[in-house]
């Protein structure tokens, strides 16, 4: 087999949808399961949807989840222009051999004029209002005028587009590496346009053509382009390239939580999650969030879109990037969709806290931070603070309410889970805790511990009666991790000071 090449071909017309970005990890996973490369190729034919900034949000979109173009048009190699908008003189040449030999026609037919027909037609109570087999005669285009009168329109440049001609009564077979053998009917399949009137091509004729020309050996794309497949096949077979036509995989559609439907982004804004992989500055509706804003790593983020709608066929479900490389099988992947569940990606994203170790953590941490004000912090410090806490920890931006108490004290103490069971003897058991604390010259969490416990052995409470209080004065609620390891941390100066603020507001 020659060596594999898959390639990610996204329009730049706004934010990456969860559906691209897994789109995106399967082709890769693929590719590198076999030592194969991943192609990056922006599809940006259509000129009316074209965003700007769009191109670029993707790159650095698969950039955070660390799926790594090998060639791209930030990343050249030897079959670009990887943009399709500067391939077009490219698609013209191969609409035209098409029309030479007979499986396309030109049409110049006006946008009113073909509105005109379907008008007609449905005057006349016939369903089928689209242009094809049935329609294509009564319409102007280089099958119904005479070959002089379609060389002068050619000739003074009148607006026109190229269309395949689809046959009729046949029937198209192919391959799905995840649905298996396909049979589609061509008879109601339209003439799809293939190049536009502005010299673009659609997207039937540039999948084509640069699959071929950038030797795709396997195209992985949505479901939503299974009605397509029997125009794309023609089209191989038309071109005589059938011997070097990729292997196909029609991908599951990402479903909507609370429903059936594919996944949309009013879908994430009706149920409050976010369906963007990134940030995007949309246009019309402003900012979006994504998950990496969210809080998300993108080891966890990339994780939950592989499991939604492949498994290996175990009970796993925490993979690492290299191991879903190695274990990734298109053929696991499932035909139906998957619906996409936030608490269960929140589940993932959490596992991934708690397994990382605090190196991987303490950038992202430590950005978090200094977005709350927190600019110096000592290493050791952070580095315990991360430990303590990272469990605890759902997404990355829980790091602040779950450590901020480390560095500043508590504007709200909860006296409240206090008070009930509060009397003069803790008063006084935590009034003698200062004056022991202060006299302490080594301020580890042992030491710490085994002073309190002594102390409330003389005064004969048992310690976990005085552990909610304790913990209370510290961090403000009943919370947080192990009380010794966050008065070693805060210092015993702060630890005092908390305590004292306490015991002046239950006096």
């Amino acid at each position: 087999m020659s060596k594999v090449r898959v390639r990610f071909a996204p329009s730049p017309t706004g934010g990456l949808h969860l559906g691209g970005v897994r789109t995106a990890l399967y082709n890769y996973l693929f590719a590198k399961k076999y030592g194969g490369d991943f192609i990056l190729r922006v599809e940006d034919t259509d000129q009316t949807r074209y965003v700007e900034g769009a191109e670029q949000y993707i790159i650095d979109c698969l950039d955070w989840c660390n799926i790594l173009p090998d060639e791209g048009p930030h990343k050249d190699g030897e079959y670009g222009p990887y943009r399709q908008s500067e391939r077009k003189n490219i698609y013209r040449e191969h609409a035209e051999k098409l029309v030479e030999s007979g499986h396309a026609y030109y049409a110049f037919d006006t946008p009113e004029e073909i509105e005109s027909l379907r008008e007609t037609l449905k005057a006349q109570g016939k369903y089928n209002v689209q242009y094809d087999f049935q329609n294509r005669l009564n319409m102007r285009n280089s099958l119904t005028l005479p070959a002089e009168e379609t060389e002068e329109l050619l000739k003074i440049d009148f607006p026109h587009v190229i269309r395949i001609k689809m046959p009729r009564n046949e029937y198209v077979h192919f391959h799905d590496m995840i649905r298996g053998q396909i049979e589609m009917p061509t008879d109601g399949v339209d003439d799809k346009v293939l190049l536009k009137a502005d010299g673009m091509p659609t997207y039937h004729l540039a999948v084509v053509v640069d699959d071929y020309l950038m030797k795709i050996t396997h195209a992985f794309r949505g479901e939503e382009w299974l009605p397509s497949a029997p125009v794309h096949v023609l089209l191989w077979k038309y071109f005589g390239w059938e011997k070097q036509m990729p292997h196909w995989g029609h991908l599951p559609l990402i479903l909507k939580p609370d429903g059936n439907g594919k996944l949309s982004k009013r879908d994430g804004e009706r149920l409050g999650f976010p369906v963007f992989a990134m940030k995007w500055n949309d246009p019309k509706s402003g900012l979006v969030k994504g998950f990496k804003e969210l809080g998300f790593m993108h080891e966890a983020f990339i994780n939950m879109l592989a499991l939604l709608g492949w498994n290996d066929g175990t009970e796993q479900e925490i993979f690492s990037l290299n191991e879903m490389v190695e274990k990734f099988s298109m053929e696991r992947v499932h035909a139906h969709g998957a619906k996409f569940d936030f608490e269960k990606a929140k589940w993932f994203n959490h596992e991934w806290i708690k397994r990382s170790s605090v190196e991987r953590l303490k950038p992202g941490v430590t950005k978090i931070f200094e977005e709350q004000g927190v600019s110096t912090i000592d290493a050791n410090k952070l580095n315990k603070i991360i430990e303590l806490v990272k469990e605890r920890c759902t997404l990355l931006t829980d790091f602040w309410p779950q450590a901020s108490f480390f560095f500043i004290a508590p504007t709200v103490v909860d006296t409240v889970s206090i008070l009930p069971k509060w009397n003069e003897s803790k008063r006084l058991f935590f009034t003698e805790l200062i004056r022991t604390y202060a006299l302490m010259d080594i301020w580890k969490e042992h030491d710490i511990e085994n002073s309190f416990k002594e102390l409330a052995a003389v005064s004969r409470i048992k310690p976990g009666e005085l552990m909610l209080p304790f913990r209370v004065m510290l961090v403000g609620g009943k919370f947080g991790p192990g009380v010794f390891d966050i008065a070693s941390v805060i210092g015993k100066e702060e630890t005092i000071k908390r305590i004292q603020h306490t015991l002046s507001l239950i006096k």
